[in-house]
């Protein structure tokens, strides 16, 4: 049975961003975007040319004719300490952080460190839960742990638990019927440009090569970065909950700081938000004026590290050596 990429990646997807749905990543992305300067989708694995390379997420500024500049920091809840506390000096520099989290209405924002506000929801929690599951896995940073919510220019954009879970009920809407919609999906169109041979070479070559922990890595950030909103479902007719609703509500936070008289705003939210905010905030009146690129991850091969093969030999070797001799009868 060929190896779908899609499969291996799927649930790493699903958590790492805010979004959650399966990954179509063998697909481009499926619908470009309508404004000039903003990007088709804002995540990015940029090819080092030597196995490796870094896994980037944008920021793209938007400025009205009031002068009022609002900037979407598009992210991914498992990265590099050094990308988190990049975003932590940046956010300094703005009137207001409007951020996203899920969580009971009125609750605090967690401190760096804490496990973030308990929700008392089980379907949440399991978010939550594996999100730091993979963050051991992969050897990065939680979101969470490092980013400083408490900031006193943070300003909360985003549904309450409760709200949030109303809506998606109203519409029959679940994490689970989303990813089950996608897994369908996948199933009924494999990958058209892959033989069952070629995936195996794939695998055989990840294996073998230096430095698994970074070629695994690389395996899910080309397949994050060939993944739009779109592809992932989450954009279609009447839009989702998850995506679509959260965005109109921290749209809404943003007209009231606005009119506050807060000039310097950035949106912090999962980076598979972002094509639906730029498209909403155009039909505010805001264009582009600039992009940058953030590095998430650094995967630059080491050549120096052992192959997962090296690791199972070292193992089998190890464990032949201790093993008593056997003497004769």
């Amino acid at each position: 049975m060929p190896i779908d990429r899609r499969r291996i990646t799927f649930a790493a997807a699903i958590f790492l961003l805010s979004a959650t749905a399966a990954l179509r990543a063998n697909e481009p992305a499926s619908r470009p975007s309508t404004q000039p300067g903003v990007p088709d989708t804002f995540m990015q694995f940029v090819d080092d040319g030597h196995g490796g390379g870094t896994f980037q997420t944008a920021e793209v500024a938007f400025q009205n004719s009031n002068g009022v500049t609002v900037t979407l920091i598009g992210a991914i809840h498992i990265g590099e300490q050094s990308y988190y506390d990049a975003l932590n000096t940046e956010f300094q520099s703005y009137d207001a952080v409007l951020y996203e989290m899920i969580k009971p209405k009125d609750a605090p924002p967690p401190a760096p460190g804490d496990d973030g506000p308990s929700t008392g929801h089980g379907e949440m929690s399991a978010v939550h839960n594996f999100q730091r599951m993979l963050k051991d896995t992969l050897q990065l940073d939680y979101q969470l742990d490092d980013i400083d919510y408490t900031a006193p220019n943070f300003i909360h954009a985003d549904m309450d638990i409760d709200t949030f879970e109303q809506m998606q009920a109203q519409r029959g809407e679940s994490f689970e019927t989303l990813m089950f919609q996608q897994i369908m999906n996948s199933l009924e169109n494999p990958p058209k440009d892959e033989s069952e041979e070629q995936s195996w070479e794939d695998l055989v070559h990840m294996v073998a090569s230096p430095d698994m922990e970074r070629q695994i890595k690389v395996v899910i950030a080309r397949q994050l970065g060939d993944m739009d909103t779109a592809a992932m479902g989450l954009d279609g007719p009447g839009g989702t909950v998850i995506v679509s609703e959260r965005n109109k509500a921290c749209l809404k936070v943003l007209s009231d700081t606005i009119a506050s008289g807060k000039k310097n705003i950035a949106i912090f939210y999962g980076a598979a938000h972002m094509p639906d905010m730029s498209r909403r905030l155009g039909e505010m009146g805001f264009t582009p004026v600039s992009t940058k690129w953030n590095s998430a991850w650094n995967l630059t091969i080491r050549a120096d590290q052992p192959s997962a093969f090296h690791l199972i030999m070292d193992k089998l070797f190890s464990g032949a050596a201790t093993q008593p001799a056997n003497k004769g009868e």
